[in-house]
């Protein structure tokens, strides 16, 4: 709908084309009339020849001439009102020529007028309108008056009647000017409510489309995973966050069994949705990545409350779950922690009364050597069992770290300098992964302590020999001990920094335990990965 209500609209695409279907319908209406009124003169009597014709021809052609030449403003023109202006003026002159050429007051062509004001009353507003009916009246009720009295110009070959009373000529402006008004009212009440009609549509519209996309951005935003599956359990719909999740996108699933690539998590059974609340699942990504998926189910109804599919909404808790089972462990450790602590202090004393006494008796020159290789058993394992009870105090107590700035590289060259004299390195070729001076923030003794039992776990897994990586990241404050050995099984991985648990024969199950307790003193972690082709590496993260 056009609508130029200010002197200084612009032409839109839109009105443009509008206005050519403007002028295209005049051309077509002022080909009609000529046709009609051609064919009206004929049978009236008028010769084909005659000046009468020639004026129609010349107010045709004129018409056109016109129509042609705004359809060639339109493509340059700028001001909507001013152009609508000009053609509505020029299609009340026509009407008034066409009127004054076929009889004036015996015209049957007054009723154009009225197309003219229904015409303006679909592009102007109603203000406009009325000017319009106006101009309309006055050129009409002028063209009577002037042909009544006489004063009307009269062309050669046109003829006007004169012997009209003056109650008809009244009558009949009246009545058209009365049906120009009229006309004009009625069409700019509806033509206004049609344009109101149309505004409200196009704000639904834009709400719509606004609502649109807000749903859009609403599901593209969403942190959670969101799946839509249809009654026979295939997946419809799937947004941003469920492809960020899974690694699937919407075109790896779209129309898949849900069971398929969810097989941990049933959604129907018998052909029926199954609601769930709060569930847990298994998934495994294309890369092969086991997760842990928390979801949850519900109805999705249509508009005419019919079911039309299942609402999953899921979250990946692998994190979640692996912080879970670490805060279990550390509550667990701080438990024991408390416990051990007090009843290391209550063994080591009467440990140290029986190795002195032992070790007294063992000075008896008359102690036979059996006995003596008894006593000897005694107070080695009396020594073994106090530093077991030392390492397990330092694990349940660690002391509060003393943090400095430390030269890491110099710290691991004194580590693998012990290490090539100690035998259980006898078989391992060691290698240096870090460059000269890294300089870390922590307590230098107790890094030391960790790295070393971190090196002396890896070579311990290497019995045969093998290679044993040591490294730093200094951008990530990160140093690792990788090692060549066979790698600690998933199943028991969750359990290595547990304490007293050990795969050795001889192991006390405790230097894994104190490595991960001294982390934590220092605000950091400790990960560990397998290794490709085969190997362990245990990398410590510093604050």
């Amino acid at each position: 709908m056009v609508t130029c209500e200010l002197a200084t609209d612009r032409l839109s695409p839109l009105t443009r084309r509008q206005l050519v279907w403007l002028l295209f319908v005049r051309v077509l209406v002022t080909a009609l009339f000529l046709g009609g009124t051609l064919v009206y003169q004929v049978r009236g009597g008028v010769p084909l020849g005659s000046n009468a014709h020639t004026y129609l021809y010349l107010l045709f052609a004129a018409s056109f001439a016109q129509s042609l030449l705004s359809a060639l403003l339109l493509l340059k023109v700028q001001l909507c009102r001013v152009f609508l202006h000009l053609q509505f003026s020029w299609d009340l002159l026509f009407c008034t020529a066409l009127i004054y050429l076929t009889g004036g007051l015996d015209s049957i062509f007054s009723f154009l007028f009225i197309l003219v004001i229904l015409g303006a009353s679909v592009y102007l507003p109603r203000r406009d309108l009325y000017v319009v009916a106006s101009a309309a009246a006055i050129l009409y009720g002028s063209l009577l008056d002037l042909q009544y009295y006489g004063y009307l110009p009269q062309l050669r070959g046109l003829t006007f009647s004169v012997s009209r009373e003056g109650g008809e000529v009244f009558f009949a402006v009246f009545v058209n000017v009365s049906a120009f008004f009229l006309t004009a009212f009625l069409s700019g009440i509806l033509v206004e409510r049609q344009r109101r009609s149309q505004r409200d549509l196009e704000r639904r519209e834009i709400d719509y489309e606004e609502l649109e996309t807000l749903n859009k951005a609403i599901l593209a935003n969403t942190p959670s995973g969101l799946m839509i599956v249809n009654e026979q359990g295939r997946i419809r719909s799937f947004n941003v966050a469920a492809s960020r999740i899974t690694g699937f996108s919407l075109a790896d699933v779209y129309n898949r069994p849900v069971s398929e690539l969810f097989p941990d998590m049933p959604l129907l059974r018998g052909g029926d949705f199954i609601l769930i609340s709060r569930g847990e699942g298994t998934f495994v990504s294309p890369k092969g990545e086991k997760l842990v998926l928390g979801y949850a189910t519900s109805l999705l109804d249509g508009p005419d409350d019919k079911t039309i599919g299942l609402l999953v909404t899921f979250q990946d808790l692998t994190h979640l779950k692996s912080m879970e089972e670490e805060l279990k462990r550390t509550d667990r450790l701080a438990a024991v922690g408390r416990l051990a602590s007090g009843m290391a202090h209550e063994i080591r004393n009467p440990l140290a009364s029986i190795s002195g006494s032992v070790q007294l008796l063992m000075e008896n020159p008359s102690m036979n050597e059996d006995d003596r290789r008894l006593m000897r058993i005694v107070v080695r394992e009396a020594d073994r069992l106090s530093l077991l009870l030392s390492d397990f105090l330092v694990f349940a107590r660690p002391a509060k770290p003393r943090k400095e700035s430390v030269d890491v590289s110099s710290l691991l060259d004194d580590l693998i300098e012990m290490a090539s004299c100690d035998p259980r390195f006898a078989a391992v070729r060691i290698y240096r992964d870090y460059p000269g001076a890294c300089r870390i923030f922590a307590d230098p003794q107790q890094l030391h302590q960790a790295l070393w039992n971190l090196a002396i776990n890896g070579a311990e897994a290497m019995p045969a020999g093998g290679t044993l990586h040591i490294g730093i990241h200094p951008e990530f404050h990160e140093i690792y001990v990788e090692d060549s050995g066979p790698g600690i099984p998933e199943e028991i991985r969750s359990q290595i920094f547990d304490p007293f648990f050990t795969t050795k024969d001889r192991g006390t199950g405790l230097g894994l335990a104190t490595v991960h307790a001294i982390l934590e003193a220092h605000g950091g972690s400790l990960e560990v990965r397998h290794v490709e082709p085969h190997g362990t590496r245990f990398t410590l993260i510093l604050p």
